[in-house]
Formats: C-alpha cells, sequence, structure tokens
C-alpha cells in the first residue's frame, strides 16, 4: 500500500500536471456573439480545464478597438469571432489560419426604445416606415447592422432624405446602451446586441421583406500561440451542445456540426 508521503506527492504532481495542461485562449470577439459566449465560457472551461479571455471590438470600422485594427498593430489572440464577410476579408489578408473557418451564427437586426416610452409598431413595411418618420431621432451601430440600416433600409423605405438630420451611427459602443440614457428614440442593431443591455425595451425584429441576416464566423488566427486550444474551442460552440444557449441570446444557430463531449 501506498503510504501518506506518496499519496501526498502523487497528488501534488497530478494537480501541478493538470495546471500545466490548461492554458488562457485569447478570443478577439464582436459584439453579435459575444453575449452567447459568456454564457457557455464556464461549460467549457470546466470540461477543458482551460480559460476563456475575451477582447471585444467591433467587426469593421475605424476606431482603434476595430479587429481588424487590433490584428493591424500586432495584437495577440488564438481565436477571432466576428461577422462572416469581416472575416472572409482577414482570411484574404492571411490573417487567419487557412482552413481553420467555423460557421457558428446568423443574427437578425431589431430594434429598441428607452424603457418605459411608448412601444411603437414596426411589424410591417408601412408601420416601421411611419414609426422612423414620427421618430425624434434615431441610431444604429456601425458595424454590419448598422451600415445596412443607413445604405439600405431607409432607401428601402424611401425616407433617406427626410431622416438625414436624425439619424446617427454609434461607434464601437451598444446602440442600446445610449437609447437607456434617453440619447436617441430608437435604436438599431443585432437583436443579440440589443438583448443583454439593460434599460430599454425591446420592441422585435424588422418585418421579413426588410430584415438583414448577419452570419458571424470564428477561425484561429494565423501564428496563434495556441491554435490547437482554438480549433477545440470553435468545435465546441458549433456543435449541438452549444445550439441551446445560441438560441437564448437572439442568434440562430448555424447547421451543427460533430458533438463534442463537451
Amino acid at each position: 500500500m501506498l503510504n501518506l508521503r506518496t499519496c501526498v506527492a502523487l497528488l501534488v504532481c497530478s494537480a501541478v500536471s493538470t495546471a500545466a495542461l490548461a492554458q488562457d485562449v485569447t478570443v478577439m470577439i464582436s459584439g453579435g456573439f459575444r453575449a452567447a459566449l459568456e454564457k457557455l465560457a464556464p461549460r467549457y472551461e470546466a470540461k477543458s480545464g482551460d480559460r476563456i479571455v475575451l477582447i471585444s471590438g467591433p467587426s469593421m470600422g475605424k476606431t482603434p478597438q476595430a479587429i481588424p485594427a487590433r490584428l493591424a498593430r500586432g495584437e495577440k489572440a488564438d481565436v477571432v469571432i466576428m461577422v462572416g464577410d469581416a472575416l472572409s476579408a482577414l482570411d484574404q489578408q492571411g490573417k487567419v489560419a487557412a482552413g481553420s473557418r467555423v460557421e457558428l451564427a446568423d443574427s437578425p437586426i431589431g430594434m429598441v426604445v428607452k424603457k418605459g416610452e411608448p412601444v411603437p409598431d414596426i411589424s410591417t413595411t408601412s408601420a416601421l416606415r411611419k414609426t422612423l418618420l414620427n421618430a425624434s431621432s434615431v441610431a444604429y451601430s456601425d458595424s454590419a447592422s448598422g451600415r445596412y440600416v443607413e445604405s439600405q433600409l431607409f432607401l428601402k423605405l424611401g425616407i433617406e432624405n427626410q431622416l438625414k438630420d436624425k439619424a446617427h451611427r454609434v461607434e464601437r459602443i451598444p446602440v442600446a446602451s445610449e437609447v437607456s440614457k434617453g440619447k436617441y428614440a430608437l435604436g438599431f442593431q443585432q437583436v443579440s446586441e440589443l438583448l443583454p443591455v439593460s434599460g430599454i425595451t425591446f420592441v422585435g425584429a424588422l418585418p421579413g421583406e426588410l430584415q438583414y441576416i448577419t452570419r458571424f464566423a470564428g477561425a484561429v488566427i494565423e501564428g496563434a500561440d495556441r491554435p490547437e486550444k482554438g480549433k477545440a474551442l470553435l468545435s465546441f460552440l458549433s456543435s449541438p451542445a452549444a445550439r441551446g444557449v445560441i438560441t437564448s441570446t437572439g442568434l440562430i444557430p448555424a447547421t451543427p456540426t460533430r458533438e463534442t463531449g463537451l
């Protein structure tokens, strides 16, 4: 039989070995998928032993916090999760590992008002048009959803000229946070970025004929310190095990892949 000293030594060695295997997995992530990952992270960390470290930034835009800007100035990460089109651009630039892209979820656009304010009707094209014309101010993001609102939605509704002086692009920070402060009457962004913010009322998604879906995907960064850890995380996030949580945050999971067992 093992004596007490041997047992203690074995336990210490086991603990040291486990600690040595556990690593930080750094993820650069845009707002649309962040709520889902924050909810899934504790489960993944408990099973894998690794710790997920998040670095936030828009998928596109001119702010220094934008993911392309972070990578361009040499900031390090293992994984990037962002708007699919923007990820494709990084792939073309050689910023992500070839063949590592994983499709994660689709995100519709929705609208919010400040909590306590009357909830307008946006259920049809004509109702949305009327609501926008009657609004004192309108805000939208500087990422994929905002570009659609600014360049296509207003045009489709035939009200781009009427909204020119009262529509505002919000850079970097969640649009709903500005609406909650009363800075803008209406706010548009991806539903998954609106729902986590307090002090607002979620009005609903855009009508089907006007809806714009943003795909979110992930990939391993070229030259990542822990590429295998990054691949394992993306495999979990794209598995059936993650679908329920992803759906609860306002996203539509992409086609599931094989179960990871986590």
